[in-house]
């Protein structure tokens, strides 16, 4: 099984022989990991319940928790689901590596569709399945959204949206998500949103796949799941808690198959998991800073921002080159956005996680403008 190497580890090597100007401290805007202090009342249920490390958890997640993830869905979204229609997970990265290869594994030649540029765990997921891949290309004429060809989803096995996107921003309308619900029943693929940014919106609440499913006549959610984390919403991308939502019919027979694979969150952690996706409040200050911050891009840098994630999807004219002179120049990490896509896809972008407090943004989207007045020159 061979893997293409992480984007990280191709950035490391990129600047490996390059020394930094000294002149400006270190700033990383590579990562989307949230620097934002995970709120105290979180912590403390994770401390209150210390002890609890000494018992063993149940891999389909504790009542609690199960109750806290159904409370959010009705919260957030208006959906009432039952307790088989969900699955908590431990966080998501291990679910969009081992759903597919449950899902795909009877099948003799499997095909995954998915967005190009991606989250590079759905390709490992793919390469693991011995899955063939198809892309749905995001570019600039299509608005960043993944574009309709049934020549492509005739024969599909499983589909994986991201929207709100990373890395580019952008977001499906409840109409488009509408859509792709449709086609999975029409052409019987298993859809799969992965929402895991859809709490970090700028002004208006954006809606699930599990809307948009219910919005057609599939109060069943044959076909359809939504993945969701709470790393983004809440500042704590350690616990690890995240849930699939959805067709119970798949949902039931994976959390079988889930027993074997040995990835329980600990008690203590689903005890603070449950308090934080039972609490919104928390969401809502995070949510302004990064609101704050992509108004910081649009002043600073005259770009369109997007309505959701803290991510800026930046054209630049080359983007390894500027990603070596952004390191060298102003001590400054950006991520190219051809680590992130396949076949040229992604060439001539960088990648921005605006992810901290936003007097730290506002030094790093001064240094970028100045990188790009000295390119222009």
């Amino acid at each position: 099984m061979k893997f293409e190497s992480y984007p990280f580890e191709k950035l490391n090597n990129l600047l490996q022989d390059i020394t930094p100007n000294q002149h400006y401290l270190p700033l990383s805007l590579t990562i989307g990991e949230p620097q934002f202090n995970t709120p105290g009342f979180i912590l403390e249920a994770l401390t209150d319940n210390i002890r609890e490390f000494s018992k063993y958890p149940k891999t389909r997640g504790e009542t609690y928790l199960r109750e806290a993830i159904l409370h959010y869905n009705k919260k957030r979204f208006d959906i009432d689901l039952i307790d088989a229609q969900i699955v908590p997970t431990f966080g998501t990265r291990e679910v969009l590596f081992n759903f597919p290869q449950y899902l795909l594994h009877d099948i003799k030649h499997p095909k995954m569709v998915f967005p190009n540029p991606f989250y590079q765990i759905y390709e490992g997921a793919a390469i693991a399945s011995r899955a063939e891949v198809v892309y749905l290309e995001l570019n600039a004429s299509n608005g960043f959204l993944p574009e309709i060809d049934t020549k492509k989803l005739q024969d599909a096995d499983l589909v994986i949206l991201n929207s709100p996107n990373n890395p580019t921003g952008s977001v499906m309308s409840i109409g488009l998500l509408q859509e792709w619900v449709r086609l999975a029943l029409r052409y019987d693929f298993v859809l799969m949103n992965d929402e895991c940014y859809i709490d970090l919106y700028a002004d208006t609440p954006l809606p699930s796949i599990l809307n948009a499913s219910m919005e057609v006549g599939n109060s069943e959610f044959k076909n359809v799941i939504a993945l969701n984390s709470l790393s983004k919403r809440s500042s704590a991308p350690g616990l690890r808690s995240g849930f699939l939502a959805g067709d119970k019919t798949i949902l039931e027979s994976y959390a079988e198959y889930r027993t074997y694979v040995g990835c329980a969150s600990p008690l203590p952690l689903q005890r603070a998991a449950s308090i934080a996706w039972n609490d919104s409040e928390h969401v809502g200050i995070f949510r302004e800073k990064y609101k704050k911050n992509m108004e910081l891009a649009k002043e600073i840098l005259g770009i369109d921002i997007t309505q959701a994630t803290f991510y800026v999807w930046l054209q630049v004219k080359d983007d390894i080159i500027f990603t070596k002179e952004a390191y060298e120049r102003y001590n400054l990490k950006v991520l190219p956005g051809s680590f992130l896509g396949r076949d040229g896809v992604g060439s001539g972008y960088v990648r921005l996680a605006l992810v901290y407090e936003p007097a730290i943004i506002e030094e790093a989207l001064g240094r970028i403008k100045e990188l790009l007045k000295d390119r222009m020159e």
